[in-house]
């Protein structure tokens, strides 16, 4: 064990004296005022290295780091605002979203999704980025629906004498245990304009072919849900990844498995 910490640290010992000497190569080819320039910074830089500040910038540099690194690749912890996807998830529920699948797989019909819907206008500038991949002080309003339209499929709502309803797909009956119930659907009106009404107008019953690399989202409680039947489809970058557990409250704690696949 010895014998190997040594060479280790002749290892590093000698790369640090190969950078050295290729950093005065460099520094020597360049012109004298650059080279003094250079010399100062070289001093304040030490000396910076040896401050209480250095260290907590670097602190704070190396843990906004990982958050984003964890944030964007494995996934982070949202909270659920309304009742739209009751009975699954009710209000206050503190849930995991997954968001390394996504880099493997496309979401599967009757996965629960966290997405950016289409009213959301994703800045690419500096600060929103920065805050939409920290998640401190992030703005971006987004909504968590679950899968229901597939690219291709062609999705209709239909209504029965008994005010039950049911989703259609491809012109099979789509059964769903999970929603909260089928008397308690938003009233549709047939007309494919109607994605763009607001929340308590008539939405879009179809039939709807949704187009390629879109996908139909809806909530479980189907009458008091702002979903696809009233903006539209929305496309796989708009989503930020999968949830797969309630933690908190503790007597709610459970998984979200993946459904069997119903296509």
């Amino acid at each position: 064990m010895f014998r190997i910490r040594k060479n280790w640290e002749d290892f590093k010992s000698r790369l640090k004296e190969k950078q050295n000497a290729a950093w005065m190569n460099f520094k020597s080819k360049l012109p004298e005022n650059a080279q003094n320039s250079l010399d100062k910074f070289e001093d304040w830089y030490r000396g910076y290295k040896e401050t209480a500040l250095c260290e907590i910038i670097e602190t704070v540099v190396f843990v906004l780091v990982m958050v984003i690194i964890i944030r964007f690749y494995v996934g982070e912890i949202r909270w659920i605002p309304s009742g739209s996807m009751k009975p699954t998830l009710v209000e206050g529920d503190r849930i995991i979203v997954e968001r390394y699948s996504r880099f493997f797989t496309t979401p599967k019909r009757g996965d629960i999704m966290v997405f950016y819907p289409p009213s959301t206008q994703l800045s690419r500038k500096p600060l929103p980025l920065l805050a939409r991949l920290t998640g401190i002080k992030c703005k971006d309003v987004a909504y968590i629906k679950r899968v229901i339209g597939l690219p291709g499929d062609t999705l209709e709502i239909k209504f029965n004498k008994d005010n039950s309803a049911y989703v259609y797909i491809n012109g099979e009956k789509y059964e769903e245990a999970y929603i909260k119930s089928i008397y308690e659907f938003s009233p549709c009106k047939k007309d494919e304009n109607t994605y763009t009404l607001a929340t308590g107008t008539l939405a879009n019953c179809g039939p709807i072919t949704i187009p390629e690399d879109n996908y139909f989202m809806m909530g479980d409680n189907r009458g008091y849900s702002l979903d696809s039947r009233y903006w539209g489809t929305i496309t796989s970058d708009r989503f930020v990844g999968r949830a797969v557990a309630v933690f908190w409250p503790i007597k709610r704690m459970q998984s979200l498995p993946r459904l069997e696949d119903k296509n």
